[in-house]
């Protein structure tokens, strides 16, 4: 059986990635984002727009930094 994703509006995906991830979000940034890029991937359902976990983790991962061990580690090419 295939599992079905869960479609989040935009204030629950703005909660979930608070919650999860501790990225501060809010509703009205993701609807920002989505009008001029940057954001989540996002899908219509007519008017609505739907988040889904799997998208949302993956803005998160993609917007997360190397992990560095101090500062002047932000400045090296490897």
């Amino acid at each position: 059986m295939l599992l079905q994703p869960t479609y989040l509006r935009r204030s629950a995906a703005a909660d979930y990635l608070r919650e999860k991830w501790g990225i501060p979000r809010s509703a009205k940034t993701l609807a920002k984002l989505a009008c001029i890029g940057g954001g989540p991937i996002y899908r219509r359902f007519g008017r609505i727009p739907l988040y889904t976990t799997a998208d949302l983790d993956a803005y998160a991962e993609a917007k997360l930094g190397k992990p560095v061990h101090s500062t002047s580690e932000y400045g090296v090419v490897r």
